[in-house]
């Protein structure tokens, strides 16, 4: 498997990334290890989390999927393995928020703590902060790395005009954003294309877009509010059911027949192919399904299937 430099951090990682979002939330603490297991095993390293996962969960307080991970090293010794990249700044409390200096250092901290470990790989600002100077949140991030905690820092959900000011802030006594997670995937690439991709490109960001199966949708599996009732993705997947959705679909099951591959591999392949993208999140909840994504990186698609989809995703 050919690694893939992760911008200008001098990071080495497989071109798939886990989403750690399911743990804690729709997969308890065995089939977690289980599948952080698998996907070691199987040759590939980085993990992304953050502590707001799963505070979305009635019942749960946060910090749930960066606890199982941290047990989940510690247990099997893995540490050194592990591109570890987790996120801050969502809501875990009232008080408790943001993109601060004070803040921040905090919830590091707490993070920290909860992965067992004392230093994360990358550490991401969850989402923009406008009630606080980007001034002092990289200076922020600077002073996690120089105290050993961090080793590069990252942004996501940044409009193109919030990371252009970041960019542009960066240096100087403040760190720079050398990785950004953006929502992006075949069904919806509106947010993502455009000025956004042309930042990362023309600053050699590293980028890892979440919702990669848009909510499980470009796996094929949801084609009537039937399949989605119940289920844990069910607003993710049923924005997507539409003519136009089903269309794309359709365009995916002919770039998969063509080459023996699954609707989800497709969606990755596709991801990995674009030339701004180092490497799509995506999460499983089965080590069947895990197989399934994985395979993903075997998956060469032409020119042809690459137009093809394109047009069907317009």
């Amino acid at each position: 498997m050919q690694m893939r430099k992760l911008g200008s951090t001098g990071i080495d990682v497989a071109p798939l990334v886990l989403g750690g979002n399911v743990f804690g939330w729709t997969t308890d603490r065995d089939t977690s290890f289980a599948l952080l297991d698998a996907f070691l095993d199987a040759g590939f390293n980085a993990i992304d989390t953050a502590d707001f996962y799963s505070k979305f969960v009635p019942g749960n307080h946060g910090g749930e999927s960066e606890t199982l991970i941290g047990e989940w090293m510690k247990d099997r010794g893995v540490r050194d393995r592990v591109v570890l990249i987790t996120k801050g700044g969502l809501p875990m409390a009232d008080d408790m928020q943001g993109l601060s200096a004070d803040y921040l250092k905090h919830a590091c901290d707490a993070s920290l703590a909860r992965l067992q470990t004392d230093c994360i790989d990358v550490y991401m600002a969850h989402r923009a902060d406008p009630a606080v100077p980007i001034e002092e949140t990289l200076e922020a991030f600077d002073d996690l790395i120089q105290a050993g905690k961090v080793r590069h820092a990252g942004a996501s959900n940044y409009t193109a005009g919030e990371l252009e000011e970041a960019l542009h802030a960066g240096g100087h006594g403040r760190a720079r954003y050398e990785v950004f997670e953006p929502h992006y995937n075949l069904a919806q690439r509106e947010l993502y294309e455009g000025d956004l991709e042309a930042l990362c490109l023309r600053h050699k960001l590293g980028v890892i877009p979440y919702y990669a199966l848009a909510g499980g949708f470009l796996t094929g599996k949801y084609r009537s509010k039937a399949d989605i009732e119940g289920r844990a993705r069910i607003i993710s997947a049923a924005s997507y059911m539409n003519p136009r959705g089903f269309a794309l679909l359709g365009a995916m099951e002919a770039v998969a027949a063509r080459h023996g591959a699954t609707l989800a591999q497709v969606a990755l392949a596709w991801l990995m192919a674009r030339p701004s993208i180092t490497a799509p999140i995506a999460s499983a909840t089965s080590l069947d399904q895990l197989a399934d994504i994985l395979q993903a990186v075997q998956l060469e698609l032409t020119s042809e299937d690459m137009a093809e989809l394109e047009a069907a995703s317009r």
